[in-house]
């Protein structure tokens, strides 16, 4: 892992206030040939993981449920001030960063979620993922449909998205026989071109639109669906959201407006942008990656499967919280976590 002295910081590349229709000056708005995988690569050296397997066997020898795992409670003395530099630039920098080589392979399962677990609470605070109340998640194919269920359950690919948290962290256990590459674009630079190309468009998608609500709807509410602008600015920073399938899933419900044309063409350049300027990411076992929802989007390809179960592919997911960035109301809304219904376990070892 190099210095913090190495780390991209905001200072680099400085942040401007943020106008709506107006070009965003921001560190995240990075193109893929201005990247350099030692900048956000960060391999962990021996004493940092003998670190981390230490707390891990303090965790185990106190009996600690996951959840109730904080920082203080998963020591890491001098990995934990890096990991606040990873999260600053996460939230105030580049957008996302990759942490390599936490051992995975002989340990069992309760210990790689330990670890993945308390390394993240260095970053932020969890938040529930689904109705059942998850804190602990499951990138995993569970031969569903994606028109029916959500897209991490099946192999897939997906469409750029964001997550309902502040960061993403995905923490891989099992990688594919082939393709699952986790995607990555700046939506800051995507809304930059679209706002070179067609402006007309770009305040299109400045509009509050509809999203399909999963079937996680909050108590007291009926609506079967959530509104957000997919580009806002909020106290002068900038949040893109992503064009995803639950927007499309919520044109089928009864009394959703449909897209108007100049939506229709808005929503086609976005999706036909992204792609163009997205890095692939390979993950490597017990690979670590924290994208930030407010300046990148995520997405991933289609994959095949090994046969032997224990070989599938298998991503641990947290979604943390860390109240670092002002977002749109809408958006706000959606990071307080999904409501919790029933009495279900929150951490749970595998996919349910």
């Amino acid at each position: 892992m190099p210095d913090v002295k190495n780390l991209w910081k905001p200072g680099n590349r400085h942040r401007e206030l943020a106008r709506l229709m107006e070009p965003i000056v921001d560190p995240a708005g990075w193109y893929p040939a201005e990247l350099n995988a030692d900048e956000w690569i960060y391999r962990l050296s021996d004493s940092e993981i003998a670190e981390i397997l230490a707390a891990v066997q303090s965790v185990e020898s106190a009996g600690l449920a996951l959840k109730d795992i904080g920082a203080a409670e998963f020591p890491l003395p001098t990995l934990g001030p890096r990991l606040a530099e990873v999260r600053n630039e996460v939230m105030e920098g580049r957008g996302f960063a990759l942490v390599r080589g936490l051992p995975v392979a002989g340990r069992s399962r309760f210990q790689n979620a330990v670890a993945f677990w308390g390394i993240g609470a260095h970053i932020g605070q969890a938040r529930s993922q689904n109705k059942h109340g998850h804190l602990l998640g499951h990138v995993k194919n569970l031969g569903g449909d994606y028109a029916k269920v959500r897209g991490y359950m099946t192999q897939a690919a997906m469409d750029f998205h964001c997550d309902s948290a502040d960061i993403l962290s995905l923490c891989c256990l099992s990688p594919a026989k082939s393709g699952g590459e986790h995607r990555i674009c700046s939506s800051v630079t995507l809304y930059n071109e679209m706002l070179k190309a067609r402006p007309d468009l770009v305040e299109e998608l400045t509009a509050r639109f509809y999203l399909a609500r999963k079937g996680d709807i909050p108590p007291g509410e009926t609506e079967p669906w959530e509104r957000l602008p997919i580009f806002s600015v909020t106290d002068g920073y900038f949040a893109g959201r992503g064009i995803s399938a639950h927007m499309a899933k919520a044109q089928k419900i009864p009394g959703v407006p449909k897209y108007t044309e100049l939506q229709e063409e808005a929503i086609r350049m976005y999706k036909e942008t992204a792609p163009k300027i997205a890095i692939d990411i390979d993950f490597e076992q017990g690979d670590i990656s924290y994208v930030c929802n407010h300046t990148m989007l995520h997405s991933r390809t289609d994959f095949e499967d090994y046969d032997e179960p224990e070989r599938k592919r298998h991503l641990l997911r947290l979604w943390l919280s860390t109240r670092m960035r002002p977002v749109h109301s809408d958006i706000a809304r959606m990071l307080r976590g999904v409501p919790i219904e029933g009495e279900e376990d929150p951490t749970p070892l595998d996919a349910v």
